[in-house]
């Protein structure tokens, strides 16, 4: 129920419904399809699933991290190619990892505008779709080659190519300003805050083991089933990187990927790479009453923030962006009666619950004392991202969605969800009921 507290006060923003794509491994299920093609396969459940008129449909935000040359602002795209009615403005954002919950944060603030009534948000990667890219010495050349009026003159600016030029450059999750990878960061994490190997296994075998639980008890009402193959006739499911028999044993005998001597990460107890897409419908509760649909949720608050990554960790939002939604929502971590971290890595995960709980660790960050200590049985009950992939731009919609749809399934009162980005980024939302 919403209070003073509450963006929007007597009228706050409902989450009415949430969907996705089964997230499939990349290069495997969906090595084919487009951005496009994956996100419009979110939009339209979503539109089957909830009874209202598409035509009532403001507006349509979506996130993506990698999005295609031929094709930047997906969200229009997904409009073109959906039952959306083609008049219905769309966006694309970008906020790497938390693209589609910066998606909805945008959603959110149409609605508490009065810009909008119905907004649609969500967000899609299709990793199988990134494409390598020519250098800039090359680029140059074939454009002027392109542009030259003569034989002579293509020949001149084909012959200024150098060999190193022909190197393509392959797609990379890396820091453009520090050059670190997001994994060397979460290695660096694991040393400075003492997460070991042990540690990391232990809890990528729990989220693992909780999300097998989740789909054979059918907690993913929000996963629809998507047919794939060449003859589109094979349906998927279910996330294709959940390992329901994995253990802390066999992951052991997994060599480090980021420091192949000293380091602790592997492709074990780190996220994939995954393609596929979410979506989740937002109104005014007001507007959900009117159109005789019942809020899954309601958005308490919400917080964004950026680290010095010369100074800190870049995978500290979490930590630095909770403490602003809790207070901006007159809540605390006791108060949450579930918490959804992203997993983009264990390590990442455990250095920020062991942060949250010292007052030492915290006010080196600049906070007034400790956020708290989490209970690991309210913490991501049906598996997070390491087991359940990792579409970049997809990943926000999903934990929005599960989050909401688990609450309303437990009818507990209070949920957090937080997560961290590239670029040193976080961003915490707070659900009521």
């Amino acid at each position: 129920m919403a209070n003073s507290n509450t963006l929007g006060n007597n009228d706050p923003i409902a989450i009415v419904a949430g969907v996705r794509t089964p997230f499939a491994k990349a290069w495997t299920h969906f090595k084919d399809w487009t951005h496009a093609d994956l996100g419009r396969q979110a939009v339209n459940e979503l539109l089957n699933r909830v009874d209202i008129d598409p035509e009532l449909v403001d507006e349509l935000i979506f996130g993506c991290v990698a999005a295609p040359m031929n094709g930047p602002n997906v969200g229009r795209e997904v409009v073109l190619r959906s039952q959306v009615p083609q008049h219905v403005p769309a966006s694309t954002v970008q906020m790497y990892c938390a693209s589609s919950a910066y998606a909805a944060v945008q959603g959110v603030n149409a609605l508490l505008v009065g810009t909008s009534d119905v907004v649609i948000a969500g967000g899609v990667e299709a990793m199988s779709a990134a494409r390598a890219r020519y250098s800039l010495g090359l680029t140059h050349a074939l454009q002027a080659a392109a542009s030259a009026r003569s034989l002579q003159d293509r020949v001149k600016a084909l012959s200024g190519i150098k060999a190193g030029d022909l190197k393509p450059q392959t797609p990379a999750i890396e820091e453009p300003t520090t050059g670190q990878s997001m994994g060397e960061s979460a290695e660096d994490m694991a040393k400075q805050y003492g997460i070991t190997r042990e540690e990391q296994d232990e809890y990528a075998e729990m989220t693992h083991h909780r999300a097998a639980e989740a789909f054979e008890e059918g907690r993913f009402p929000e996963v629809m089933t998507v047919l794939t193959g060449d003859e589109f006739d094979h349906p998927l499911d279910r996330d294709t990187t959940v390992r329901p028999d994995t253990s802390k044993e066999s992951m052991a005998k997994l060599r480090p990927v980021f420091d192949r001597k000293h380091g602790s990460i592997t492709a074990a107890n780190a996220s994939p790479l995954t393609d596929g897409a979410s979506a989740v419908m937002l109104m005014r509760q007001s507007t959900a009453k009117k159109l005789g649909l019942e809020p899954l949720a309601l958005v308490r608050s919400y917080a964004q923030v950026g680290l010095d990554i010369q100074k800190h960790n870049l995978l500290l939002g979490p930590t630095l962006a909770t403490p602003i939604a809790f207070e901006r929502a007159g809540v605390t971590l006791k108060d949450m009666d579930l918490v959804e971290m992203h997993e983009a890595f264990a390590a990442q995960v455990l250095a920020n619950l062991k942060i949250w709980k010292s007052e030492s660790y915290c006010k080196e960050l600049g906070l007034d004392d400790a956020i708290g200590e989490v209970d690991m049985d309210t913490f991501n009950v049906n598996g997070g991202s390491v087991a359940l992939g990792h579409p970049f731009g997809a990943t926000g919609g999903r934990m929005i969605a599960q989050l909401a749809g688990e609450m309303a399934r437990r009818d507990v009162n209070l949920g957090l969800l937080t997560m961290c980005a590239a670029g040193g980024l976080g961003l915490s939302m707070v659900l009521e009921r």
